[in-house]
């Protein structure tokens, strides 16, 4: 046991200690466990008791150094991914998530190594001073952090499916269905549903559904499983899907091409393995806010993570994405600390929806909050008082009120709500899923027209937003809308051509673009006049082949070969929004780093040669990509 007054001095000196009072100071020195280790000796990894890679223990160097290795690399040749001096802590990350330590530890020279309870431990990294601890191990860049865990940090899911999918039927007993994954060597099996969904059942719902609830394995597959199961493109990055998981306590997750098919399921395995640190640690640190002030106060990393990730090499779309799954975790705990504040407020069968370039996983420091609400219709829901068709209007504002209150979290957190009123506090926002349904068919049906609608909606405007769409909080099937645009070509081929006329509409401004070379000082708005037309050509490409909410490039693959857009045209805008993607957050970290607040408007003087250069054949490109396809949608008829 370690000497518990020099050791609470030493734990209150370094995080996520500092500031903690004495008593509590005490207690965990009290708690504590010293280990000493020979240089070269296994701190975890081969050789050491399991205990010490239990979830709920969190480790800090005392004195001496370790170096963290991967797994892989337990030999006599290893790579380190990180090296630990005194005060430094490991396996947080496992302490936070409920994961274990994926990783072995090898004292580099003679150490002491504390073990601390996890128990105790836990509530100090919820502290600013513990929260700025996790900002900086997510952020880290420094070179002995690019070791082989790191250079993994941006593959796709999709590269990491290793087998085919384990599937059953509907109706397949308990019993059949784990003889099945047995024969198999899975822990999961999928059961394909209605509508292009599935369940899945995994071994760890055989532990708790079936086993410890005494249910008898002659039971129905249906009974135990999990419907519907949460699923992903393969164009995700790991480490966000695996933020993800973390927070919904899932071990496995399905894998889906653009189109919906099934193409395997990775497991939290699998992503840890191709995560680093930077990719999920700063997600627990926003699960811990229990109030505003809280949430407002793990917002202020928000800026510093962006541009520590970017700065440290990090590719920009995955930089893009990492700030996107955060906004989506902020928007989250807002949500729930609202409704837990206001208990009257109805939130079962409610889903809140997140739009625009956060939905898209394209978010930007820039980027404001959009948003929209759906719940089950009142003749639907069993939770409600079945008034009428629509709910009761009580109801409706009760939502509409708290979507306004989120929304004032959410911006003394640093995400701002969208300043052209598309947020869940505004009637055309916030609606039933059956009149979401409604309203989309109207839409298809008068693209353009205002007239007859109540709401005054404008349906390409409002189409082209809810589309986007992607449900944060509740159940996906509540957000009705994209179903209906996927059946556009079929049903509404005309509302397509529409919105192709409307995508090809808004021109790359090349014209405008060598005004501004021309003048020093000149400015470009670089999202109005070069990202939208790829995004809103990207939306219709994805229409025209049934795919609804999805990421730009996700969208730009899909459509390639429709009949007018090419491969080459789809590799073209690809890679040119990747480079504008890139240009654009360079120029928002460099608008942070000097205190002032992001935008999109580049002054050109400011640019270098090459910068320039770079951005005028960028736009060039989307322009010529812009004519070719409105020349051969004119040839066929469809662009008219």
């Amino acid at each position: 046991m370690a000497d518990s007054s020099a050791l609470a001095d030493f734990l209150g000196a370094h995080p996520p200690f500092q500031g903690a009072p004495p008593a509590a100071l005490a207690e965990i020195a009290a708690a504590a466990v010293e280990h000493e280790y020979a240089s070269g000796a296994w701190v975890v990894g081969p050789g050491r008791a399991t205990e010490q890679t239990a979830t709920d223990t969190v480790f800090m160097v005392r004195t001496g150094r370790v170096v963290i290795l991967h797994p892989d690399h337990a030999q006599p040749a290893e790579v380190p991914i990180d090296t630990i001096g005194v005060g430094g802590v490991f396996g947080f990350s496992a302490l936070l998530s409920g994961g274990t330590v994926e990783f072995g530890v090898r004292a580099i020279e003679p150490s002491v190594v504390l073990e601390l309870p996890g128990e105790l431990s836990r509530p100090w990294f919820a502290t600013p001073t513990g929260l700025a601890f996790l900002a900086d191990a997510v952020t880290s860049a420094s070179a002995h952090r690019a070791g082989p865990r790191e250079g993994t940090a941006g593959r796709t899911v999709g590269e990491l499916i290793s087998a085919p999918a384990v599937f059953t039927t509907v109706g397949t007993t308990v019993r059949d269905a784990v003889r099945h994954m047995t024969e198999q060597g899975s822990s999961y099996v999928l059961i394909p549903l209605r509508g292009s969904r599935y369940a899945i059942f995994t071994d760890r719902d055989l532990r708790v559904r079936v086993v410890a609830a005494g249910v008898g394995i002659d039971t129905p597959i249906e009974r135990v499983m999990t419907s519907p199961a949460e699923t992903v493109t393969a164009d995700r990055l790991a480490g966000t899907v695996l933020m993800d998981m973390l927070e919904r306590g899932l071990r496995h997750m399905p894998v889906v091409s653009t189109r919906g098919e099934i193409l395997g399921v990775v497991d939290d395995s699998d992503l840890y393995a191709a995560s680093t640190r930077r990719s999920f640690v700063v997600r627990r640190a926003v699960m811990s806010a229990s109030t505003p002030a809280e949430l407002a106060e793990v917002g202020k990393l928000v800026p510093r993570l962006v541009v520590d990730l970017f700065r440290g090499g990090t590719d920009a779309m995955a930089v893009s994405a990492i700030l996107s799954v955060v906004a989506d975790s902020l928007v989250r705990r807002a949500v729930e600390i609202e409704w837990s504040a206001r208990p009257e407020v109805p939130r079962n069968n409610v889903a809140w929806i997140t739009l625009g370039s956060v939905a898209r996983r394209e978010a930007m420091p820039s980027s404001d909050i959009d948003s929209a609400l759906s719940w089950l219709d009142a003749t639907a829901d069993p939770d409600s008082t079945g008034q009428s068709d629509a709910m009761p209007r009580t109801r409706d504002e009760a939502l509409m009120e708290l979507a306004v209150r989120v929304h004032a979290d959410l911006d003394g957190a640093g995400l701002p709500s969208d300043t052209n009123g598309a947020v869940a506090s505004s009637p055309r926002f916030a609606r039933s899923a059956r009149q979401w349904e409604s309203a989309a068919e109207h839409w298809l049906s008068n693209p353009f027209g205002d007239r007859g609608n109540p709401a005054g909606d404008s349906g390409l405007i409002m189409s082209s937003l809810m589309i986007d769409g992607r449900v944060v909080w509740g159940p996906s099937e509540l957000h009705t809308v994209p179903e209906a645009y996927r059946r556009q070509l079929v049903d509404h081929p005309d509302a397509l051509r529409l919105q192709l006329r409307e995508a090809l509409a808004g021109r790359a401004r090349l014209r405008s673009l060598r005004d501004v070379l021309a003048r020093r000082g000149g400015t470009f708005d670089l999202k109005a006049h070069a990202l939208t037309p790829i995004v809103n050509l990207a939306r219709w490409g994805g229409l025209s082949v049934g795919i609804g909410s999805s990421s730009t490039p996700a969208r730009l693959e899909a459509a390639s070969g429709n009949g007018l857009l090419s491969e080459r045209d789809v590799a073209t805008l690809t890679e040119v929004f990747a480079l504008l993607q890139r240009l654009r957050l360079s120029h928002q970290v460099n608008q942070l780093v000097a205190g002032h607040r992001p935008g999109d408007v580049l002054i050109m003087a400011e640019l270098s040669p090459l910068e320039r250069s770079m951005l005028t054949d960028g736009v060039r490109e989307i322009a010529a990509v812009q004519r070719r396809v409105g020349y051969l949608a004119a040839n066929v008829g469809v662009h008219r």
